[in-house]
C-alpha cells in the first residue's frame, strides 16, 4: 500500500540510461515543448497542441500533489548524464484500496525510438509492484499509437479488450484500448 508519511517525496530512480526524478515546476518549457508537439499531443488526451506554458505548470503542480495524497507519482524522464533535462514523463496513479494503478508514460519526438519508454516503464513498474505492493498495472492507449502498443507489449501487458468510439480528441471519436498487467505476469 503507499505509505507517504515517511518518504515526503518521490523517488529517484536510476536505470541504465535514464533517471526519473521529481517533477518541477521549472520543466514545464520542456513539457509544454515536447508534449505540445502535435506528434506527441496527438495521443495524449488531455494536451492540446500548441500546449501553453502556464497549462503545462498547473499540470506540473497538480501531479507533484499526487505524492502527498497518496495517489501515485508522476517523474520526469531525463537522462542520466543530464538528469536537469526532461525528455518526458511517466506515472503511476494509484488506487491503494484496489492495489491498482494506471501506468502513463510519454516522449518528446527527438526521444523515440532509443527504447527509453521501456526502459522508463519498466522501472517504474518495479517500483509500484514493489513498494506500493499493486497488483495490477493498466494503460489505456489511443488508436493509431503503435509505439504505445509495442512498449507495453515488451513488458508483458495483455490488450484486455477496445472501447470503441470512447473519447474524443481533436474533434472526433477515437477507440481507445485498455492493456493490463498482473503481478504474477511480471517477469
Amino acid at each position: 500500500m503507499i505509505a507517504v508519511d515517511d518518504r515526503p517525496r518521490p523517488p529517484l530512480i536510476v536505470t541504465e540510461r535514464l533517471a526519473l526524478r521529481e517533477l518541477r515546476l521549472g520543466d514545464a518549457p520542456a513539457v509544454a515543448e515536447f508534449a505540445g508537439d502535435m506528434r506527441v499531443a496527438q495521443f495524449l488526451l488531455a494536451v492540446p497542441s500548441p500546449y501553453p506554458v502556464a497549462l503545462a505548470t498547473r499540470w506540473i503542480a497538480g501531479r507533484i500533489g499526487w505524492w502527498a495524497q497518496g495517489r501515485g507519482m508522476t517523474l520526469a524522464i531525463a537522462r542520466r548524464e543530464a538528469p536537469d533535462a526532461l525528455i518526458g514523463s511517466a506515472s503511476l496513479r494509484c488506487y491503494p484500496r484496489a492495489r491498482r494503478a494506471e501506468l502513463g508514460y510519454w516522449l518528446g519526438a527527438a526521444s523515440w525510438g532509443f527504447g527509453f519508454a521501456t526502459e522508463a516503464a519498466d522501472a517504474l513498474l518495479d517500483y509500484g509492484f514493489r513498494d506500493f505492493a499493486l497488483e495490477r498495472v493498466y494503460a489505456h492507449v489511443l488508436d493509431g499509437n503503435a509505439g504505445s502498443v509495442r512498449v507495453l507489449d515488451k513488458l508483458g501487458f495483455t490488450l484486455e479488450g477496445v472501447r470503441r468510439k470512447h473519447v474524443r480528441k481533436a474533434g472526433r471519436f477515437r477507440d481507445i484500448s485498455l492493456f493490463g498487467l498482473l503481478r504474477d505476469e511480471r517477469r
